[in-house]
């Protein structure tokens, strides 16, 4: 049955309606109208010819601009890692002496550690099996530290341009230039004052690129992050890069490139049988020291673990390989912007030491401090 034209039919009956002189409402009561000329009922109009001239293509659609989350959202309540007893028992133990002189000591050795002198950029990869093992926390937390004990500029990339988070974590104030456009625009002559414009600079110093502005699909190329790291590594004196997991080419072209890489994994039996084969395809490459300048980082996602971290140290320690853990900490596991002073005492310390290790192998040299 063909469609009725309704828009005629609603005018032919209110025509009709006004020539008998009243409109009856919904309840059926009769209202008064006021008298006029009869209208008449409209028909429909004849269709026009089609234009000899085609009609102009529909315009592209315009680009998807990524809607920002509430800031709310984006700041939860901060949560400190060290329950509050514990926090009291440390000060405690600080207020009688105890153990302060030892871990003064301690504290200097690594700070001397940090503060090595570098020639030239170091560039540290920061990858993982899988994406959730905490590869984006732990560039996080590595990038602050170089940050904080470091007077030469430190950048933070994100090579994860899929589903990478480094400018949540890092508590960025907005996102404005990513890795492809720099690549796009990036020269030898520029200088460090021209770079930074499209970087972004961190509240507590260091400074940013982003991989990408939350698009959905968004892409890395490798000839982009080769443009980009051969360009910046003469500016900053240490480039942490969160790379996106493995297997992906760009992720194991950053691993055999950097002068020093993390594999993170998760405190899982999966997660060690996984990293151990990782391990074992780079031995199969040939390249001296790769090995010795690679540190491997545990993270412990739950208060309890079912690995036990001594056994996944003996099963990774191939060639010189470092192993660290990183343990649970109810600040990190809360997400959103990482606050160092609200990190555990035991995280903190480790992270430090982490650091150190890194930079140290990264530098050719052999051993860790302590």
């Amino acid at each position: 049955m063909p469609p009725q034209d309704w828009q005629s039919d609603v005018l032919r009956e209110l025509g009709e309606a006004v020539r008998d002189g009243a409109v009856t409402g919904k309840a059926g009561a009769d209202l008064p109208v006021t008298q006029g000329p009869p209208v008449e009922a409209v028909a429909p109009a004849p269709p026009r010819p089609a234009p000899s001239t085609p009609a102009p293509s529909a315009p592209a659609p315009p680009t998807p601009v990524p809607t920002p989350l509430p800031a709310a959202l984006l700041r939860p309540r901060p949560r400190h890692g060290d329950p509050a007893a514990r926090r009291v028992a440390r000060a405690l133990r600080r207020l009688t002496g105890a153990s302060v002189a030892r871990e003064v000591e301690h504290a200097a050795r690594t700070a001397e550690a940090l503060q090595q002198p570098v020639t030239t950029g170091r560039q540290i990869a920061v990858t993982g099996i899988r994406g959730g093992a905490g590869k984006t926390t732990v560039t996080a937390l590595l990038g602050r530290t170089y940050a904080h004990f470091r007077q030469d500029p430190v950048l933070m990339l994100e090579a994860d341009a899929a589903l990478g988070t480094l400018p949540a974590r890092l508590g960025a104030p907005g996102v404005r230039w990513t890795c492809g456009d720099l690549a796009r625009i990036v020269t030898p002559s520029m200088q460090l004052t021209d770079v930074t414009g499209y970087l972004v600079q961190l509240p507590d110093r260091g400074w940013l690129l982003p991989g990408s502005q939350g698009r959905v699909g968004a892409r890395l190329e490798l000839a982009e992050y080769r443009a980009v790291m051969l360009a910046l590594r003469r500016y900053f004196g240490i480039t942490v890069v969160d790379c996106g997991s493995l297997p992906s080419e760009l992720s194991r072209t950053a691993l055999v490139a950097a002068h020093a890489r993390v594999l993170v994994t998760p405190a899982t039996a999966e997660g060690v049988v996984a990293t151990r084969a990782v391990l074992d395809w780079m031995a199969t490459l040939r390249r001296p020291g790769l090995l010795r300048r690679t540190v491997v980082v545990v993270t412990e996602g739950a208060p309890h673990t079912a690995v036990d971290i001594p056994v996944a140290r003996e099963a990774l320690e191939l060639d010189g390989v470092s192993v660290r853990a990183l343990p649970y900490d109810r600040h990190l596991a809360a997400g959103g912007a990482i606050r160092t002073e609200l990190l555990a005492r035991r995280t903190h310390d480790e992270v430090t030491r982490l650091a150190a290790d890194v930079l140290t192998r990264s530098l050719n040299r052999g051993g860790r401090p302590s």
